[in-house]
């Protein structure tokens, strides 16, 4: 496995502990449907919650939430419809985005609640 896949696993394991801590229900890591992926669901509150995570080794080519470009935002909308339609959920709906720097000197977790919505 690439060192980029490994760091990445690591990261959205730190995200789901991050959640879990802070009381949320995490209901699916690395939801894969057809053409769509999600890497944590999770339950806050009275909302479903879709969440990206974003890890990287440094930030000294950007944050890594701002590897979350339109056109990914855009696809985790789909999926996350795709994911209410076929489970029949019936609660408002949040996108979240998790961004980690992980190396041997560092741990950071940047937790954005809405970072951002769908536009109709």
């Amino acid at each position: 496995m690439a060192d980029h896949n490994i760091l990445g696993e690591k990261g959205e394991g730190l995200a789901k502990e991050y959640l879990e801590k802070l009381g949320y229900e995490v209901v699916a890591s690395n939801w894969r449907e057809r053409k769509f992926e999600i890497d944590l669901i999770a339950i806050d509150n009275q909302e479903i919650v879709f969440v990206e995570v974003k890890t990287r080794s440094t930030s000294f080519f950007g944050n890594p939430e701002e590897a979350v470009t339109l056109k990914k935002q855009q696809h985790l909308i789909n999926g996350a419809d795709f994911y209410i339609q076929e489970n029949e959920i019936d609660l408002e709906c949040r996108f979240d985005i998790i961004a980690i720097i992980l190396n041997s000197n560092q741990e950071e977790v940047k937790h954005i609640k809405a970072a951002f919505s769908p536009s109709f």
